[in-house]
């Protein structure tokens, strides 16, 4: 049975469980109810980087009706590029909450900093709108829960960025495929390498940029300066500040973001758990072996506000169901090696490789092996995925469950390093096990006036 089929089961059987009944759901979009040839309308909320990116893959899909950000700036050049992609110009806003009052938009597709797109993806799917939500899809494993429960209650479509359930030439699908066939016998070990990160000098507090409302960007995350050193970034994302406490930066702030282990960890981690048959359940312990964080920490917060926070480097020890061991590491080549009783391959997204890959040119996998991953013909990419799920109202690939259950490996994982100990996880509670400081991290409190509107 594909996981596909498994996770849009527990979608159905949530929905039962949580009282749901279709007078008590919102309406369907206009467009779900039309035919499957016409597309869909769709909004971009948080443009910089990533939000550009996944809009411009989608605009084969689908129509861009509107786009929101808290920078004029990047808000008025992307509005531009929509443009010239589609022929016409989007409308632009700086405040994400007028997108939502629209009836005309049927999904949004949120990119903004991590520690915004709770709030925003909650308060989408009660104005009656699908989401495609960028990874890592939460700060904490409470704001996970919430999202779960929203989605149950409104029987909105959500798909997480975790594109490489769906792109990058199908080669995380044939690694589960491979496992699947037995291939490397009994899986023993996974290693995820997701690189670590640099430090950073003290960034002053600085002049905020012309067009950026800096409070808005900051929104449910404490009040706190801008912060920036003057040298500019070259190359990726030009044009910003290397070192500050914003932009592409915002990744290696705890108070944003969850540094590496919640930026590539959700992608590799996401496939591993996967593989592993382990997408709906979870560790029971989650060891810092080695690590190193750029900053004092006491109680599990850094003593300092001036400079990145999260881990630069770090070996964890995951104890997964099934004695098999994961470990997260910042060190070795970008990707997921997997070690059985009768094998091991490694595959990223440029290449799968290891003997039972140079093996499948005498011993190719079933036919349909692919297909049966996926649970069903594999999408033209992830957005494509997703309004496949918007016709047939069924929860797509990348679907919440699976992405939070594997996403707490992660979140605990900082949390560990954080307060410098292991932590003991009971899976089917979703929650630590006799430490009450670290149970305190599942969750954040919200700025005043940037609460969630239910």
């Amino acid at each position: 049975m594909s996981f596909q089929n498994s996770s849009r089961r527990q979608f159905l059987q949530g929905m039962a469980a949580a009282g749901a009944s279709s007078a008590l759901l919102p309406s369907v979009s206009a467009f779900a109810k039309e035919s499957a040839n016409d597309r869909p309308v769709f909004a971009t909320i948080g443009l910089r980087n990533q939000g550009w990116a996944i809009t411009n893959k989608s605009f084969k899909f689908a129509d861009f009706a509107a786009m929101a950000d808290v920078d004029e700036n990047v808000l008025g050049e992307n509005l531009e590029k929509a443009k010239e992609k589609q022929g016409k110009k989007p409308d632009g806003y700086g405040d994400y909450r007028k997108v939502l009052e629209r009836d005309d938009i049927d999904a949004v597709m949120i990119a903004t900093p991590d520690h915004w797109h709770t709030k925003i993806a909650v308060e989408a799917m009660y104005a009656g709108k699908d989401v495609y939500c960028e990874k890592p899809l939460t700060v904490t494993i409470d704001e996970g829960k919430l999202i779960e429960k929203v989605v149950k209650e409104t029987g909105r479509v959500f798909q997480v960025g975790t594109m490489q359930r769906s792109e990058s030439g199908q080669r995380f699908l044939q690694a589960i495929a491979l496992i699947r066939a037995g291939r490397i016998g009994k899986v023993q070990k996974v290693t995820c390498g997701i690189n670590g990160m640099t430090g950073s000098p003290v960034i002053p507090v600085a002049e905020v940029p012309q067009g950026l409302d800096w409070d808005f960007w900051l929104g449910p995350a404490p009040k706190v300066d801008y912060r920036a050193l003057p040298e500019m970034r070259k190359g990726y994302g030009g044009g910003v500040p290397l070192y500050s406490n914003c932009h592409y930066s915002f990744r290696n702030w705890h108070e944003y973001s969850g540094g590496k282990l919640t930026d590539w960890g959700a992608h590799h981690v996401d496939i591993a758990c996967w593989a592993l048959g382990a997408s709906d359940t979870g560790p029971s312990k989650v060891t810092p072996v080695e690590y190193k964080l750029p900053v004092e920490y006491k109680d599990g917060y850094p003593v300092v506000d001036d400079q990145y926070n999260a881990a630069t480097s770090f070996r964890i020890r995951v104890d997964m169901p099934n004695d098999v061991e994961m470990i997260i590491t910042s060190s070795g080549d970008n990707g997921i090696l997997f070690e059985g009783t009768e094998g091991r391959f490694f595959v990223n997204r440029g290449k799968i490789t290891g003997k039972p890959v140079e093996d499948l040119k005498d011993n190719p996998l079933p036919e349909g092996a692919i297909e049966e991953v996926y649970g069903g013909p594999v999408s033209a990419n992830h957005t494509a995925n997703f309004i496949e799920g918007m016709r047939s109202r069924e929860q797509p690939i990348s679907d919440v469950w699976s992405h939070n259950r594997m996403l707490e490996i992660c979140h605990l994982s900082n949390i560990a390093m954080r307060l410098g100990r292991e932590v003991q996880w009971d899976a089917a509670k979703r929650e630590i096990v006799g430490d009450s400081q670290a149970n305190a991290f599942l969750g954040r409190e919200y700025r005043k006036g940037y609460e969630i509107e239910m």
